[in-house]
């Protein structure tokens, strides 16, 4: 496998290195070989993707769209040839990841067609950031490349990918589907490099405009110190968890944990990590054996022989993994002891640790492997607090067949995606968008596979003002109007009716989009709902050179979504702008909003306590605030407030995805009585 870039494949003169299949040791069997990029390549390969001399960013939507078609055509055609390397370089089994290439598929199709969804709205005009850098993890090392890669061309830019090191061959027969589709070798550039060296050549280069990352929290982190302006979108794992009620089918439930927690070897970022059990369920020994009983069926081996249902990690047992299956805390004992497969490092049968406590390392550390933590609850108030002590939001599940357990489970649950009476995996673009909240999620948090994700990769320009249907009535309106009539400021008349305009929007989007719940596929027997959860706080920061309408169109947005607000004014900022300011957003504000003057200082103390800072320009942010909120993984919206509602309300929401399986071996129960009327 070459590095390539600037159109050209590059084998020579450099460092090689072999990739084994893992499944087949301590035969050393050679899957393939790789070139290591240099820093050469790294800055040959920015400065290509920003000269774009293909004119990739220069062709139409419509254009564009037709190439992704017939990459789609290319990965479909590639199927067993995607699911080969997988399995040699992975050691994923053949059922695994042939449901990936379907995702790939659909990754392909839908990112294309977002782009005509966004284009009909008239008012709006739109091209690319730039230059985007794709940085895929080894566990689904088909679909998430390939989406990734997939939403920055459809957005408009030219994609460097940095595949894991890990994951080499997979990713490098991903991009052939590409370039065979007619994306151009300068459009789609190839690096397999050392993090370091990514880190030195293309985070901290200037040159690269955004960055798609799906890995550890310790590498976003380890992305923002290296580069604190990193505009940096990040799915960053989850300690995921199902809670068994004592209402639950239980042989259900131990089906749907099973697949769960040890599909692909534990080794997704979905997996089900964390089982906690209501008191009447943990001390069930006839669950508890069952459980057991099923972990240990599944048979683990090559993925070349199809019975096997796990085949081996991706990497040697290690770090906090290791660490949990080499120690028993307080409590704590195996009910199905770990161990290896024929002394293979890599082939790790299915653990199960029961009896894990709060606080402890397996109840709050992401262990990405076949281990499995069971931990016993009170009661549904006392597992969801479990849950929730994590900081991570990913995926739940819930297992209940209580309709009144569910409803407070979704209600006080914190995760992306939550999954009811099914398995906590297996996401699928548009029916279930995934990415998570907390912890889980770093940058403007929009999830994948739904029209939203693309929008991050974009820039945004209002041709003029959106038209909506007029809301008559309402504080925000009634306040609105006023402001015609206020002589004082009679010189920001255009602001003014931009602001007016922007209101209307604002409180129509809302009522149209991001209030409601959707189901895009109306399954027979499983609902699956998107829908936004507001933030409870933003902090804005009011310039001395932001215009009245920059000063003031955000304050409008929170307040029409009902959003906490922390209005931040520079300390010297003392015009008409800072006037109307306090005269008017004062009236909108609720007793715990603050509005104020102070330092920048002073307002970077206040990150912790907000979930979004907002500026209403890039040239405004300092160094010192990129830093502070770097150090706390805080997104800083950087864009010029838009008029547009459909865009500008995305900065005040989280997107949440809810799959219910309702029916029960296919009786759809009483659902199945109203759907017949």
């Amino acid at each position: 496998v070459p590095v390539v870039v600037g159109g050209r494949e590059i084998r020579e003169d450099r460092k090689t290195i072999l990739r084994l299949d893992k499944s087949q040791l301590p035969e050393r069997v050679v899957c393939g070989q790789y070139a290591v990029a240099t820093g050469e390549d790294l800055s040959l390969a920015v400065k290509t993707a920003q000269v774009d001399p293909d004119h990739w960013r220069s062709l139409t939507r419509r254009q564009r769209h037709e190439i992704l078609s017939k990459v789609a055509c290319q990965v479909r055609k590639r199927r067993g040839d995607l699911l080969g390397v997988a399995a040699s370089e992975v050691g994923k089994i053949f059922t695994e990841t042939d449901v990936e290439v379907s995702e790939a598929v659909d990754f392909v199709e839908f990112y294309a067609e977002s782009t005509r969804y966004f284009e009909a709205h008239k008012n709006l005009e739109f091209k690319g950031k730039g230059v985007g850098l794709v940085t895929p993890p080894w566990n689904f090392p088909i679909a998430i490349p390939l989406g990734g890669v997939a939403a920055t061309l459809a957005a408009g830019n030219t994609v460097i990918i940095k595949p894991s090191s890990d994951a080499v061959m997979c990713a490098y027969e991903m991009c052939k589907c590409f370039w065979d589709a007619g994306v151009s070798q300068n459009t789609l550039q190839f690096v397999p490099c050392p993090g370091a060296l990514a880190e030195e050549y293309l985070i901290k280069n200037e040159g690269i405009d955004f960055v798609i990352l799906t890995g550890g929290e310790s590498t976003a982190k380890k992305m923002l110190q290296a580069r604190p302006s990193l505009f940096l979108t990040a799915e960053t794992g989850g300690k995921d968890a199902t809670i068994v009620t004592a209402m639950a089918d239980r042989e259900q439930a131990i089906k749907n944990v099973i697949h769960s927690a040890f599909s692909n070897s534990g080794q997704k970022c979905s997996a089900t990590s964390l089982l906690v059990l209501e008191n009447e369920v943990y001390y069930d020994h006839r669950f508890q054996e069952a459980l057991v009983d099923a972990a240990q069926s599944l048979k683990i081996g090559s993925p070349w022989e199809f019975e096997n249902k796990l085949g081996p990690l991706a990497t040697a047992v290690s770090g906090d993994l290791k660490h949990a299956i080499e120690n028993l805390e307080d409590g704590e004992s195996w009910v199905l002891k770990p161990e290896f497969v024929n002394d293979n490092e890599y082939m790790f049968r299915p653990s199960i640790k029961w009896g894990v406590k709060e606080g402890s390392f397996c109840h709050m550390t992401e262990l990405f492997g076949p281990c499995l933590s069971v931990m016993r609850a009170d009661n549904l108030k006392h597992a969801v607090e479990i849950v929730n002590q994590t900081g991570y939001g990913l995926t739940s599940g819930i297992e209940s067949l209580d309709e009144r357990e569910v409803e407070y489970w979704k209600n006080n649950i914190r995760a992306g995606n939550l999954y009811i009476n099914r398995g906590t995996t297996g996401a699928i673009v548009l029916r279930q968008p995934f990415g998570g909240i907390g912890k889980s999620a770093i940058g403007a948090g929009r999830k994948v596979g739904v029209f939203n994700y693309i929008t991050q990769f974009m820039d945004f320009k209002e041709l003029r003002r959106p038209r909506v249907p007029e809301a008559k009535s309402g504080k925000l309106v009634k306040l609105a109007d006023r402001w015609d009539t206020d002589s004082r400021f009679a010189e920001y008349s255009e602001d003014i009716a931009m602001l007016q305009a922007a209101l209307q929007s604002y409180l129509h989007n809302f009522e149209t989009e991001f209030s409601k719940e959707r189901d895009f596929f109306k399954l027979r027997g499983e609902d699956n709902i998107f829908r936004y959860l507001k933030l409870n706080r933003v902090a804005i920061r009011v310039c001395s050179l932001d215009t009245l309408f920059e000063s003031m169109s955000r304050i409008l947005a929170a307040k029409a979504c009902g959003v906490g607000l922390r209005v931040s004014i520079e300390l010297d900022m003392n015009n008409p702008v800072s006037q109307f300011l306090f005269r008017y957003s004062q009236k909108v504000l609720k007793s715990d909003d603050i509005i104020r003057r102070e330092s920048e200082a002073d307002f970077a103390k206040s990150f912790s306590e907000v979930e979004r800072i907002m500026y209403a320009k890039q040239e405004n942010i300092s160094d010192f605030i990129f830093n502070q909120a770097a150090e706390q993984l805080k997104f800083i919206v950087r864009h010029r407030p838009m008029m547009e509602g459909r865009i500008e309300l995305l900065n005040f929401f989280e997107e949440q995805s809810i799959s219910h399986s309702y029916h029960r071996y296919g009786n759809l129960g009483a659902r199945g009585i109203i759907d017949n009327n």
